[in-house]
């Protein structure tokens, strides 16, 4: 099976800090993986670190075989919503037409069809009527499905999401994962930074536990073990255990 994703030795530091160490792994064209693990444990790092938005202080990643940048524009974040500035001056329709930049070129100008495009993108997601609204009046759920509809419009290959579940409503909780399995049914390669592990068997294929190191990157059943589970989250595996979904 093609790897959309191999990842080789990776080391990433912040001010000589190490936070992932000695991770490899390979993701398979058209899985949806889970990121797992607890806080502080390098997932986020490692998404950054994939899309060289930061530097690795050792270790090599390829992505469909090549170099990031290299396939840049067919691959799309998500980022968290806690990083996003909500009270930028911009439409929802101009947040989505972004995602057509890296067709459109650099200093050009979405036309009539990517303005068709990126409005189909917001249909999919259920907010077509909120094409002219400032994205920061919308509600944190529908704020997601923009920025999914974004990324969507970019017609990528790999998507990467951080935490896209976090403090949204359960009826766009359930829009977005939806349209992230047909994208996987059209063999587009998903991995989600997640941290609710009651989901992890309805949403993801695969889990990658890490906490800085690579802890077990398997089947969920593989992963969600008290075995396997201690070994990342220790002091914090009694909370665990009351989700009951533990084997």
């Amino acid at each position: 099976m093609e790897s959309a994703i191999a990842v080789r030795d990776l080391h990433v530091s912040y001010f000589g800090n190490e936070v992932v160490r000695d991770v490899s792994f390979d993701v398979e064209l058209g899985s949806m993986v889970g990121i797992i693990g607890p806080n502080g444990a390098g997932k986020s790092t490692l998404i950054k670190a994939l899309l060289d938005l930061i530097p690795r202080d050792k270790g090599n990643v390829r992505i469909f075989g090549k170099e990031t940048n290299e396939f840049r524009k067919k691959i799309a974040y998500v980022p968290q919503r806690s990083m996003i500035d909500w009270t930028f001056p911009i439409t929802v329709m101009d947040t989505v037409l972004i995602g057509t930049y890296p067709s459109v070129g650099l200093f050009k100008f979405p036309k009539k069809k990517e303005k068709v495009w990126a409005l189909e993108c917001l249909r999919r997601v259920g907010l077509e009527d909120f094409r002219d609204r400032q994205i920061g009046e919308l509600s944190g759920g529908q704020q997601q499905r923009v920025f999914l509809a974004r990324a969507l419009a970019q017609k990528p290959e790999l998507l990467l999401l951080d935490e896209p579940f976090v403090g949204i409503d359960v009826a766009s909780e359930d829009t977005i994962i939806r349209i992230l399995k047909e994208l996987q049914f059209q063999d587009k390669t998903i991995v989600v930074v997640h941290h609710d592990l009651s989901k992890a068997y309805a949403y993801f294929d695969q889990l990658l536990l890490m906490n800085k190191e690579l802890i077990k990157f398997g089947t969920v059943d593989e992963v969600l073990n008290r075995e396997v589970m201690s070994r990342a989250y220790s002091y914090q595996l009694p909370f665990l255990e009351k989700t009951e979904v533990l084997a």
